[in-house]
């Protein structure tokens, strides 16, 4: 808590501008309305609220359909060991089917006027030959499907970006996992810090060093009110949350 009060008090001297429009629904946006995380229903309501971004992750079956869910299994089941047709039978509790990523990326893509996917490739734990194979399996995908100014990938797997940056100059990476500085992601052609908000409160300095490096500033997964105007204060922009409402709420003030 001091920690805390203290970063944000530090923050009241910032001059920094507000983002145009920070809030990233993190699995969509399911709170509010009670829809399952991760669902098509969540990434719609996050698109309706108008979110800069709706983030959901993508991990790929036994037989190497790429689908999407948070966790490493799936009602029992382990989604590297098990496949499609198995995996399908089980649907989420509104009643959808456990979405592909193709299924997903194609609800994302109808009726969006401008809420980004951000899109995060889940570790493996099949080596890294597989790590390789899901990048090069998503980025096929996302190009096939014209989707490619739409997606910020992100990842806790510093070498998947890396080998989608080899795969796709121009994409949009931004990592998760906390222990790079900015200096380090700009000489890697990583283009943002999307790291868990102790992180830069730990490291305020990298604030400051982001911003002069233009590497994007994004933070997760902040569902706390004091957080959020320390972050806006600071000119995150992105701030990623389970309370979308409530973001947006504090950024219209």
């Amino acid at each position: 808590m001091t920690s805390l009060f203290m970063a944000c008090s530090s923050s009241r001297k910032s001059t920094h501008m507000k983002p145009s429009n920070p809030v990233v629904a993190h699995r969509g946006a399911f709170k509010l309305n009670g829809f399952p995380e991760n669902s098509v229903a969540s990434l719609k309501e996050a698109i309706r609220l108008g979110c800069s971004g709706s983030e959901f992750d993508v991990r790929m079956s036994m037989d190497d359909t790429l689908l999407i869910n948070h966790d490493p299994h799936y009602q029992g089941l382990t989604i590297e060991k098990t496949d499609f047709a198995t995996l399908r039978q089980h649907p989420l509790k509104n009643g959808e089917p456990i979405p592909t990523l193709r299924e997903y990326l194609q609800a994302g893509l109808t009726n969006n006027p401008g809420t980004n996917l951000v899109l995060e490739i889940k570790p493996t734990d099949g080596g890294v030959e597989r790590a390789r194979a899901i990048v090069e399996k998503v980025v096929k995908l996302v190009r096939e499907m014209r989707a490619e100014k739409r997606i910020i990938y992100i990842s806790f797997t510093y070498d998947m970006l890396l080998h989608l940056r080899q795969l796709d100059p121009k994409a949009k990476l931004q990592y998760l996992n906390g222990e790079k500085s900015p200096s380090e992601l700009k000489k890697d052609g990583i283009d943002g810090m999307d790291y868990h908000f102790t992180v830069f409160q730990k490291n305020p300095q990298w604030i400051k060093e982001a911003r002069e490096l233009g590497i994007v500033l994004n933070a997760w997964t902040v569902n706390d009110k004091a957080l959020m105007e320390w972050l806006l204060k600071e000119g995150f922009e992105y701030i990623t949350t389970n309370e979308p409402e409530m973001l947006f709420s504090l950024h219209e003030l």
